[in-house]
């Protein structure tokens, strides 16, 4: 039998490569895999903390040890800016969110009689996991999984899939349900009980007219620096406090004292919110909903920030507009901001901090950027799904004057 391959690193699906590009299923850094594909345990494995794992598609990587992990989330960062020959600084260690920290999640219910799954889907398929335990929610969030289990029993149809989304808000958790039945007083009776009984910060069902909320003591807030912000329903916000607190440090190192400051694809404010003290910002956006909600904020506090409700797709700000600022925050969706970035490109603005959650579409618009004559000074890896394949990262470009 030959000696056994080498795993060196994991690919970006999760599964383990060794040194002559070889795939392996589970293998992680300092395995060994023999010809018959049998592992021989290394150094960085870990004993998975989750009964599900290997079923469930939440996480690919419970087995990694931490530093291993750590280095994972680093080398995807690294892999895809070599990847487009992009001249980087410093690469700091990666930042992981730690256990039982997830305050958002979309899961999937399916009656069949007077069962109930609920859970994430299994890796690459539509079968339901039925969820039992899970060390990535927040207990709060995990404390609901029986309470919405019973519930759909009334509320769900036979082999409808039911959309369930948890959100961990300042007052207590937000429960949406999509796909359910609610029909007369007793049902909308034991939907105002349920609420109460679990004390949710807002409860909205969906029948397929839209949604409904049925639950709202008072207005649903999002803390941001100093200001609150009225989120609209499964807003979008980043999926832990650690991981929101990482990326929120890293555009204020990234600005510095920058006075004017333009938040690009602001959402409901996250970055404008945490770094608007002693400075203007301009923030954008085009999805209505949040843009209103980040507009409300602003006038509430009296702070100093303009916001516009803007497709940055289709309208991006155009150099003239641009060079009015010292720097640019960007957090554009998965597929990147290349057109944000091309005008961009062609402006004087001194500082960019590019807030990206894949670091491919964020290594191809670093390409342009560098092109044109920045520097990409230092990238923060940051782990925010943990155990996940899924990476994220802040950059901070710089441009002589």
């Amino acid at each position: 039998m030959s000696e056994a391959a080498l795993i060196e690193r994991i690919a970006a699906r999760g599964d383990g490569v060794t040194g002559d590009g070889r795939h392996v299923a589970g293998g992680v850094p300092g395995d060994r895999v023999r010809d018959d594909g049998i592992i021989i345990p290394g150094p960085n494995r870990a004993d998975p903390v989750c009964r599900h794992f290997g079923k469930c598609g939440g996480c690919q990587l419970q087995h990694v040890a931490e530093p291993a992990l750590a280095a994972f989330v680093r080398d995807r960062v690294v892999g895809g800016l070599d990847g487009q020959d992009v001249p980087y600084g410093e690469v700091l260690p990666a930042l992981l969110s730690p256990q039982q920290s997830r305050r958002r999640a979309a899961l999937t219910a399916l009656r069949t009689g007077k069962q109930v799954a609920i859970g994430f889907n299994a890796a690459q398929s539509n079968q339901i996991v039925d969820m039992r335990m899970c060390p990535l929610l927040l207990p709060e969030l995990f404390a609901l999984i029986e309470p919405v289990r019973e519930l759909l029993v009334m509320i769900a149809q036979p082999r409808r899939p039911v959309k369930v989304k948890l959100q961990m808000l300042d007052q207590g958790v937000e429960l949406i349900l999509e796909g359910v039945k609610a029909e007369g007083l007793d049902a909308a009776m034991a939907l105002q009980d349920f609420a109460g009984a679990n004390q949710l910060a807002r409860f909205a069902i969906d029948q397929g007219d839209g949604l409904e909320i049925l639950w709202q003591p008072e207005p649903p807030t999002m803390r941001f620096g100093d200001i609150r912000v009225e989120v609209p329903p499964f807003a979008f916000l980043q999926a832990t406090a650690a991981g929101q607190a990482a990326l929120v440090d890293a555009v204020a190192r990234a600005i510095g004292d920058a006075g004017a400051v333009a938040d690009l694809f602001a959402g409901v404010g996250t970055f404008a919110l945490s770094v608007h003290a002693g400075r203007k910002v301009y923030a954008a956006e085009g999805a209505r909903d949040a843009i209103a909600a980040l507009t409300g904020a602003a006038n509430r506090a009296r702070a100093l920030v303009a916001t516009e409700h803007r497709d940055l797709f289709r309208r991006p700000l155009v150099p003239a507009e641009l060079n009015r600022f010292g720097a640019v925050v960007l957090d554009p969706p998965r597929a990147g901001a290349e057109e944000q970035v091309k005008q961009l490109a062609a402006s004087t603005t001194p500082v960019v901090a590019y807030v990206s959650c894949n670091p491919a579409s964020f290594a191809r618009d670093a390409r342009i950027l560098t092109d044109s004559g920045y520097t990409l000074d230092w990238v923060q890896p940051v782990g925010q799904f943990r155990w996940s394949t899924h990476v994220e990262l802040a950059g901070r470009f710089s441009r002589q004057a």
